[in-house]
């Protein structure tokens, strides 16, 4: 676990922000992506939301110098099995199952597991997670939870994701215990859907600026 952790943290603290992306198509995907990159966001997670989501990752990953492309909202053994015969770098979901568990101890590619309650971390760690995702961050109790979870479980470190955006992101990368975060606000639909990719690398690099 380790080896893993060690990779996940290379990939998660590359910046601030990981942009978390609905792909509805392969071509905007990797302008998406090349855009995010020039604005300072290497590491991006595509949802698996979409009929194009693997196609995504696998353009982004073979087409997209600098990128490190990781599959989101990964839920079973298939999905894994899927995300990672597509080139992800790295897996997040939303929880942690027994079976997506199983799935990731047999392989090479980290998990960055979904994680709100204190029992939930708990179990985590027992299975050597030291990196977790708090989501849904804001519904969930917001950076203030977040905070409270520092002390009894030193050594946590998180990537909270769900209503983030660059007004409150700094209420959590200022925690002790937080990587990074992660948010969509830095690929606004309308932007993608009017082919922006300035105003997508604008809103990058102000989220690269960020400091925790």
């Amino acid at each position: 676990m380790g080896e893993k952790t060690e990779k996940l943290l290379s990939i998660l603290t590359l910046q601030p922000v990981v942009p978390v992306l609905i792909v509805d198509d392969v071509k905007s995907a990797v302008l998406l992506a090349r855009a995010l990159v020039a604005g300072g966001l290497k590491a991006i997670e595509i949802t698996m939301r979409t009929s194009a989501a693997l196609d995504a990752v696998r353009a982004v990953a073979d087409e997209v110098e600098g990128a490190e492309v990781g599959a989101g909202t990964i839920l079973n053994a298939a999905h894994w099995d899927a995300a990672i015969a597509a080139g992800s770098r790295f897996i997040v979901s939303p929880g942690a199952t027994q079976e997506l568990l199983d799935a990731a101890r047999n392989s090479s590619v980290p998990l960055l597991p979904g994680a709100a309650t204190a029992s939930e971390v708990m179990a985590l760690r027992e299975e050597g997670y030291q990196v977790l995702k708090f989501f849904p961050a804001e519904q969930a109790g917001g950076a203030a939870y977040l905070k409270a979870l520092s002390s009894p479980f030193a050594g946590t470190v998180f990537c909270p994701t769900g209503g983030i955006s660059l007004k409150n992101a700094m209420d959590y990368l200022s925690l002790p215990n937080v990587i990074c975060v992660g948010g969509s606000w830095v690929a606004p639909k309308e932007l993608i859907a009017a082919g922006d990719w300035a105003g997508i690398t604008k809103l990058a690099s102000e989220a690269a600026a960020l400091k925790g």
